[in-house]
């Protein structure tokens, strides 16, 4: 089979960084990444070892991936000591015992659950890792004295039509609900697919081709934004140095691409003929899935930044005290593994969070639902 490079996938230039003014501001600073061992994590850890950071801290709770970039690392490069440490971002403990020890003053946090059909089916899990988890960072970021946190959120988030979007979308409004009254500077940075990351199309697609077919694509109409691990990292980085505190940057990843395009350019890069050697099959759109994305919201107004391919949505307000009463009771419920109540909160946190193709559709009007059952009771 023919070789390809994903760059080759994208129908535009790479976008590229001012790498001096990033390697000016991590001159010499302590630096911690949650998710570290993850696709996105991986791909910062290995452009902050080329700048002159001072101490790597990476955090994850897998082991085993965790192990595997230790070996492609090592424990120091370029004079930079990297420190792999196990744990969870929703034990406080933990996370409290490694920022004492090590006082970060940047963190980049990647953790999270990002697969939507998976949280699809584990909502209560998707609320306790991307919502419970990023809080308990983000306090205890705030109580250890760290400077700057910069959170991972996805286009997911946007109008959400599953759990996995709204639940980072409820994680993007306590991040920048508690940069309000702290010193720490919360940045949020929200993009789209990722070529190549563990999970995505690229990856299965090659398998499916490597074994003579089919490719699977749920919906011949089916689009997402895509950039490159590379680009989207850097991107990442760049944003970090841009930021004061409470902004969502939204990074400019090109047109919306037809997932079967990719399958099409995938098997002939391959030096394949699509449904001639390798057949495409549509199966159906997945629980929670919408056939497009959106990098901000209607709501959301959006202005120019330095960098041509970065923007910021202006910041809401929030009630404080509300949406962290909220929040509070939506982790009791995730706990208790309460899935129906923990759906209709998350929905009436989020108004504009409506289900796709999933069975928690039926909670979109939660009150008309209400009204019905009880003339049904009288």
């Amino acid at each position: 089979m023919g070789k390809y490079n994903i760059e080759n996938l994208l129908d535009r230039t790479e976008i590229n960084i001012d790498s001096h003014h990033i390697s000016t501001q991590l001159h010499n600073k302590v630096v911690m990444v949650t998710g570290a061992a993850g696709s996105i994590g991986s791909e910062i850890v290995r452009q902050l070892v080329k700048f002159k950071v001072k101490q790597l801290i990476l955090v994850d709770n897998a082991e085993t991936p965790l192990y595997n970039l230790n070996l492609e690392i090592g424990d120091s490069t370029n004079s930079i000591e990297i420190l792999y440490k196990l744990g969870d971002i929703r034990q406080k403990e933990r996370i409290k015992a490694i920022l004492a020890i090590y006082n970060p003053q940047v963190i980049f946090h990647a953790a999270a659950y990002k697969h939507v059909p998976m949280m699809e089916n584990n909502p209560c899990e998707a609320v306790l890792c991307n919502i419970w988890g990023t809080l308990n960072l983000a306090k205890c970021a705030i109580e250890s004295g760290v400077k700057r946190f910069v959170m991972i959120s996805s286009d997911k988030a946007v109008n959400p039509t599953n759990v996995m979007g709204a639940s980072k979308r409820i994680a993007e409004m306590c991040v920048q609900m508690l940069n309000s009254e702290q010193k720490t500077q919360f940045i949020t940075t929200r993009f789209g697919n990722v070529l190549g990351s563990n999970g995505s199309v690229v990856p299965l697609f090659k398998q499916q081709i490597e074994q003579g077919g089919p490719i699977t694509v749920t919906h011949p109409d089916i689009e997402r934004y895509f950039m490159t691990i590379p680009e989207a990292c850097r991107l990442v980085l760049q944003a970090s140095v841009l930021g004061y505190g409470g902004e969502i940057f939204i990074f400019d990843m090109g047109s919306q691409i037809k997932i079967v395009d990719i399958a099409h350019k995938m098997i002939t890069l391959a030096g394949l003929q699509p449904n001639i050697d390798i057949d495409i099959i549509f199966t159906g759109l997945r629980p929670g899935e919408k056939l497009y994305e959106e990098l901000f919201s209607l709501a959301e107004r959006t202005s120019a930044t330095t960098h041509d391919k970065i923007k910021i949505a202006q910041s809401h307000s929030y009630n404080k005290k509300e949406l962290l009463n909220e929040v509070k009771q939506l982790i009791k419920y995730a706990r208790n593994i309460d899935i129906e109540n923990t759906i209709i909160l998350m929905k009436q946190i989020l108004p504009e969070f409506k289900s796709n193709n999933s069975p928690y559709e039926k909670y979109d009007n939660i009150e008309e639902m209400k009204k019905k059952e009880g003339e049904k009771g009288g």
